[in-house]
């Protein structure tokens, strides 16, 4: 999933208000902005195969670092340790270590049987991406929902804030329609070093919460 992880960090706005959207970025994303640097160390490993699905051209050979649910367990543990420890912020640090998780969970939704619960153990899958139509539907659903509860949780405080916000959805949007639209990464390299871009996503998130401010109840 692309525009559904991102959707869970527009709503843990809501259930954790003191924690930052770009934090909230940063945890549903945290296996896909890890998952490059692996593949460039040789840690982990993809295979560029047009039709594997009808979504997308990857195969995830192995990501047991970044994928497997024990990993992602683990390191939401160690996010919302790091989090708490900083902030003392209990109902943050749980929420964001959640978030991680659900990268899993939707994962496991959308993938084909590739998604590990132990590193080398059984992989699964339900397939989501098979279908071009489904995935969509899902994935928009989960995305105006996300982005629903954002917007009952928060106000502009400025005209920044709704900039930098609906430019956001603008981009996400795009960039979307050009994953589903656009040709195969003509390799593996390319793929993980473009994938690094994600990161960009978590700064603009961080940009919109400093011109956000929560609603009152």
């Amino acid at each position: 999933m692309f525009v559904g992880h991102l959707a869970v960090g527009f709503a843990a706005k809501k259930a954790a208000p003191r924690a930052s959207l770009g934090t909230a970025m940063l945890a549903v994303t945290f296996a896909d902005l890890l998952w490059p640097a692996l593949l460039l160390a040789g840690l982990e490993e993809v295979r560029i195969a047009p039709g594997i699905t009808a979504v997308t051209p990857l195969d995830f050979v192995s990501y047991p670092i970044s994928h497997s649910l024990l990993a992602d367990l683990l390191w939401g543990a160690a996010l919302g340790g790091l989090y708490y420890a900083r902030r003392r912020d209990a109902r943050g640090a749980a929420v964001l270590a959640a978030c991680v998780v659900s990268h899993w969970v939707l994962d496991f939704a959308s993938h084909r049987p590739d998604m590990p619960i132990l590193p080398g153990g059984a992989r699964y899958g339900l397939g989501l991406w098979y279908s071009v139509p489904a995935t969509v539907a899902v994935e928009l659903a989960m995305g105006a929902l996300g982005l629903a509860i954002y917007l009952r949780a928060t106000k502009a405080a400025d005209r920044t804030g709704s900039i930098a916000l609906w430019s956001l959805v603008a981009f996400l949007l795009a960039v979307y329609a050009a994953n589903l639209l656009g040709p195969p990464p003509p390799d593996p390299r390319t793929l993980a070093w473009a994938a690094n871009a994600s990161w960009l996503l978590v700064a603009w998130a961080y940009w919109i919460d400093r011109h956000r401010r929560e609603r009152p109840s």
